[in-house]
């Protein structure tokens, strides 16, 4: 059984305050409950009955097959398998809208789910990016790419495509950085491919908020899971897996 993480908030205190007569909010709380094969040992048939209609309307949508991976891959700091694949689809996908980009930015915290191993469905797509974060397109100069590329070294990296080299510091320095093997000129402009969600400066990742003639479809078939699913397609089709690795693409200097 796949595993899959549900997360929930707790409010655990309020406050009634002296003059007036209502509850305010004093903390809030979050935490996570790990769902696995455990909660398979002893199943409650009366739920199992009373959900197994709606079970198949929901097998009928997220059960699809879109393709195949060839390993277990997840998101990581400062580099991981998942953001890795997540990055050059993004730069695959360029073409489908007249665009070469230099490279792509994948934010970490936009990754929801692990990528199985084997058969990929399109829940586990949905798993992975659940949110309305559409493909987007942006121009940025030398600087504001170094100035990126320090904000992402602050937070301990970024899903980052196949072309960047990038050096951090533990303490989340920027050391270096190269794109298609080329060190990063302030006097150039970089094509980039991201998710819109990044353009508005989120994520810590504010020079994006400079960035110029940008390309961002917003109708929903530019959604970044439909074209995470586009791209497992076209593998299938092709007859191979998806393959990720760590390649270097962001490490920390010793």
């Amino acid at each position: 059984m796949k595993t899959r993480i549900l997360f929930y908030a707790v409010v655990p205190m309020m406050l009634l305050t002296a003059c007036k007569s209502h509850y305010e909010v004093a903390s809030v709380q979050r935490s996570r409950i790990l769902i696995d094969s455990r909660y398979d040992t002893k199943p409650d048939v009366a739920a199992k009955e009373f959900l197994k209609p709606y079970k198949h309307v929901v097998d009928s949508v997220m059960g699809p097959v879109v393709g195949r991976s060839a390993k277990y891959m997840t998101a990581e700091r400062p580099e991981g398998t998942l953001s890795n694949l997540l990055s050059d689809i993004l730069v695959w996908a360029g073409k489908n809208y007249g665009e070469k980009p230099a490279f792509s930015v994948y934010n970490v915290g936009g990754v929801r789910a692990d990528l199985p191993k084997g058969d990929v469905t399109y829940g586990d797509v949905l798993d992975i990016a659940p949110f309305e974060n559409k493909i987007a397109f942006t121009t940025l100069s030398g600087t504001d790419v170094l100035e990126l590329f320090g904000q992402m070294a602050a937070v301990g990296g970024q899903g980052v495509s196949h072309s960047v080299r990038m050096v951090i510091t533990s303490d989340g320095k920027l050391v270096g950085a190269m794109i298609n093997g080329e060190p990063v000129d302030p006097q150039c402009d970089y094509r980039v491919a991201t998710i819109d969600y990044l353009l508005g400066g989120n994520d810590q990742m504010t020079a994006f908020k400079k960035g110029r003639n940008v390309n961002s479809p917003q109708d929903a078939t530019n959604n970044s899971r439909f074209i995470i699913m586009d791209y497992f397609r076209e593998m299938a089709k092709q007859g191979k897996m998806v393959d990720a690795e760590i390649e270097g693409r962001i490490t920390i200097q010793k």
